[in-house]
């Protein structure tokens, strides 16, 4: 395969899929890491991808900002909990209905689970810019941004405008993560954060939480708010067993991703 081929199928697999690991991009293009490294180097300077922790984000369309600039927080967190987080987004996905209106908050989490709805007929509303990103040329989803001040470590929409915004929206299901779930309380780094997540919460029939194992036992700044507000909670199989018996206490539907 000549290189500038191998450069166009690298960013063709990258743009469809959103996000992609080193692993499987080599045995796709039968080259090795270092290689796709090198190639990856090459599509970040054009300002299309944005090379993570073991992988690589599609960014869209050229742009002048430097890698300084772009979410840092937000690139760090894409390299934790990969397996959890992918088997998690794989399982939520069987929640949604095509023709849904569906409302997806920021977060490393809530994005593997977007990109796995790339093929569903969907409207889309998030205040996630990464998120937001992975639609952009895909004709199948309608996308709604809910406006607002970015918050740039994530790339997230925050404030009295988004918050107004979502306030006029009303959707099927809210899908969100959280920094942390600690005795029956759900809590997230960020007040404007857990502020915008609360008017999320009202506006949706359903609220679903995703969320890996990780983050049970675990604290954060602003406390967003009792998990009994929370309808369905997807997490791994390594869930420990007082965590599923404190969720289904609580009244939430368990739903464990293989």
């Amino acid at each position: 395969m000549l290189i500038a081929e191998r450069h166009s199928l690298l960013q063709d697999l990258i743009a469809r899929r959103g996000i992609a690991d080193l692993d499987t991009l080599a045995a796709e293009l039968r080259v090795s890491q270092s290689t796709v490294r090198r190639d990856i180097e090459l599509l970040e300077a054009k300002g299309v991808v944005q090379r993570t922790h073991g992988g690589v984000i599609w960014t869209g369309q050229p742009s002048q900002v430097s890698p300084s600039t772009r979410p840092y927080a937000f690139d760090q967190r894409m390299g934790y909990q990969v397996d959890p987080k992918r088997a998690i987004a794989q399982a939520a996905k069987a929640l949604v209905q095509p023709g849904e209106t569906i409302l997806i908050d920021g977060g490393t989490t809530t994005f593997y689970f977007a990109q796995e709805l790339a093929d569903t007929a969907l409207q889309i509303v998030t205040n996630s810019l990464p998120i937001a990103n992975l639609f952009l040329n895909n004709d199948r989803v309608e996308l709604v941004l809910t406006g607002g001040l970015m918050y740039p470590r994530y790339g997230v929409l925050l404030g009295p405008q988004t918050e107004s915004n979502i306030a006029t929206m009303h959707t099927k299901t809210m899908f969100f993560s959280v920094a942390g779930v600690h005795e029956a309380t759900l809590y997230n780094q960020n007040l404007l954060l857990v502020q915008t997540e609360l008017r999320m919460m009202e506006q949706a029939q359903r609220v679903i939480l995703l969320v890996d194992s990780g983050k049970f036992g675990q604290q954060a700044l602003a406390k967003l708010c009792d998990i009994n507000q929370v309808d369905v909670v997807v997490s791994d199989a390594r869930l420990h067993e007082s965590h599923r018996k404190m969720i289904r206490s609580a009244g939430c539907e368990l739903l464990l991703a293989p």
